[in-house]
């Protein structure tokens, strides 16, 4: 089967975002799933001609008036689908009919692990080492989500809801079925309200178990763990578990109830081969994009994302889920604050929490519920850190329940911690208006004390702005050697209504093609001086056909930053061998504000903090001077 890609592109408030996605384009998989655009007619209507056509079942798409899905449960044959494509798409109340074609969707972080004053009864509460660490399993004290101060506050999830969008949840677990939201759960694999997982042998769907275990599993009632919001309710929307993910079953999982749940967390994606590259189709661009704009009464859905467990093979930034910026994408470290050995790194990235890896210490695993009314210590991945991510953003939700979509990614900046994570390749910087990040952590830790503390006083960031900053088409040939570097100035549309001041995300939108794809290394630098890296080595992609087509490469590395001035684009091989290349396309996306306060004030301290700091070398060397003058004296007498 050769390999293509296609431009998906949605419109979302007052600009179009689009996407280049890697797709079958010979012998597709078929489904028995189908998208039915309807002329007229309600889902009464819908749910008569899906009976008449011979489909098991019809539901209304939630982010689209006329859109419905028609699904068979069973088997059918090719050409029978082909048949009731054809005789349904002549029908006068259907505008169109579209058969969805199978693509891989992969869980992230099922692996084995052998590859404060808080008291609870639950027995793996003291082994939960990501809540409250102490020193367990050889980790390092402190290193931690902070959780015990949140909870002292008397912030524990009540009133919020996060759906778990995975295999499927035990919720006849009695760690969980206290918390478990029936109203708001859904299988869309096997399409009925109960998200139990399918039975195998080897436990195999168990990852969507355990992820909720670690948000909202219940507390003091002497049974595995604690959640981290355990006062919070779960919902089980089961759609990982088919031979094939199509973009109807992923655009109704992220629609499903936006005004019930309040969080979408979501453990898996494009498969972590280090050669692929993909993203959302169009359906769930749309369904993403009516989501942060409509869902929880127009404050937004709130979707966390693992960043992949690709390692240093693969680059986060192909990953269209983790690098969109509706999205809050994930990275963990372990309990001794080093990078898991899976961690991908990316641009995108905003935030870590804490997965297992390196060590073999059974206990340096993440504790949570597991199948059938057990508990473990062995989940782990980026899996493990995405649930520990919603756990704390539905702490800060029961803290401030005004709080949007983006103020959530505003809190995640500000209050997101270095700690004592250490990273062996990529140094901790700041950037021009003083944040620190790093390349593989992001802004840091989560600390859940920190961020119900700003939230309990949060103001709602300002109105959001688009602008195109400028955009680059001529051809230009990639060196062999050395690097292609271009200059962009850009006025940020200053004088035009959509002026961005402030920056948030920012894209750069990127046509390229090479004779070997893995051995691109993309750079950019802001005009404040911040180098974001879009894209490091993938040194298992051999593509020399398909390259990237209008990928929008994403960074958060610039937030708060001014966007006026110059950006510079670096495009070079890191590789083994001489490598041709074309740069087609460079089109510079700028998202943020024209107004944010605390920008200003963060600008000041650190302002402050530099002149403090130069202030006291100063000190010191006078101290110094001191000493040795009087030392010198000393030894005369």
């Amino acid at each position: 089967m050769k390999e293509g890609f296609v431009i998906v592109c949605v419109i979302a408030g007052i600009y179009l975002l689009c996407a280049s996605i890697s797709a079958s384009v010979e012998r597709p998989v078929l489904t028995g799933h189908f998208l039915v655009d309807l002329h007229e007619g309600g889902e009464e209507e819908a749910k008569k001609l899906a009976e008449e056509y011979g489909f098991g079942g019809s539901r209304k798409l939630p982010f689209a008036e006329s859109l419905y899905h028609f699904y068979n449960n069973g088997a059918t044959k090719s050409r029978r689908k082909r048949s009731i494509r054809n005789n349904l798409s002549v029908h006068p109340k259907v505008r169109k009919v579209v058969q969805q074609e199978g693509f891989d969707r992969k869980k992230r972080g099922y692996r084995d692990i052998n590859d404060i004053d808080i008291n609870m009864n639950d027995p793996l509460f003291t082994k939960q080492w990501y809540l409250i660490n102490t020193g367990q399993a050889d980790g390092t004290p402190g290193l931690d989500l902070n959780v015990a101060e949140a909870w002292e506050l008397g912030y524990t999830g009540k009133g919020v809801t996060i759906a778990i969008m995975d295999d499927g949840i035990d919720y006849l677990h009695p760690d969980l079925a206290s918390n478990y939201n029936a109203e708001a759960s859904y299988d869309f694999s096997s399409n009925d309200p109960f998200p139990y997982p399918r039975y195998t042998d080897d436990w195999f769907n168990s990852h969507g178990t355990r992820c909720a275990g670690e948000v909202s599993a219940a507390a003091n009632n002497n049974i595995c763990g604690v959640g981290v919001a355990y006062n919070s309710k779960v919902a089980g929307i089961r759609m990982l578990d088919q031979p094939f993910m199509t973009d109807i079953i992923e655009a109704s999982s992220i629609s499903h109830m936006p005004q019930i749940i309040d969080i979408y967390s979501a453990s898996w994606g494009p498969t972590d081969d280090g050669k692929t590259v993909d993203g959302p189709r169009e359906l769930t661009l749309q369904a993403m994009a009516d989501g942060v704009n409509k869902g929880r009464g127009g404050k937004g859905s709130i979707y966390v994302w693992a960043s992949g467990d690709g390692g240093s093979y693969d680059d986060c930034n192909c990953d269209g889920y983790a690098s969109s910026m509706w999205t809050i994408s994930i990275n963990s470290a372990i309990n001794d604050g080093r990078t898991a050995l899976y961690d991908e790194s990316c641009s995108s990235t905003l935030a870590s929490t804490f997965s297992n890896g390196r060590k073999r210490n059974p206990e340096a695993g993440v504790a949570t519920t597991d199948l059938y009314g057990n508990c473990t210590l062995r989940h782990s991945g980026t899996s493990a850190a995405a649930p520990e991510a919603a756990g704390v953003f539905a702490l800060a939700l029961e803290a401030n329940p005004g709080l949007t979509w983006r103020d959530l990614q505003h809190l995640t900046v500000l209050t997101s911690k270095r700690n004592q994570l250490h990273d062996e390749v990529h140094k901790w910087r700041r950037n021009g208006v003083g944040l620190e990040f790093n390349h593989l952590f992001g802004y840091g830790v989560l600390d859940a004390g920190s961020m119900v503390k700003m939230a309990q006083e949060w103001k709602t960031v300002p109105e959001r702005f688009h602008c195109i900053g400028g955009s680059i088409q001529e051809p230009r040939k990639i060196p062999s050697d050395g690097k292609l570097v271009i200059t962009l100035t850009t006025d940020a549309c200053e004088g035009k209504e959509n002026f961005v001041r402030y920056l948030e995300h920012v894209q750069a939108v990127i046509t390229v093609n090479s004779t070997r794809r893995g051995d691109l290394n993309i750079n950019m630098t802001s005009p404040m001086g911040t180098k974001s890296i879009l894209l490091s080595r993938r040194p298992r992609d051999d593509d020399s056909k398909v390259g990237f087509d209008k990928w929008p490469f994403m960074t958060t590395h610039t937030w708060g930053e001014d966007p006026r001035g110059n950006w510079v684009l670096e495009i070079g091989f890191h590789g083994s061998t001489p490598e041709k290349g074309v740069l087609k396309e460079w089109t510079l996306m700028l998202h943020g504000t024209q107004s944010a306060p605390y920008i200003d004030q963060i600008v000041r301290d650190y302002q402050s903090k530099l002149a403090m700091s130069k202030k006291e070398e100063l000190e010191e060397e006078l101290d110094e001077a001191v000493e040795r003058s009087l030392k010198s004296l000393l030894s005369k007498n």
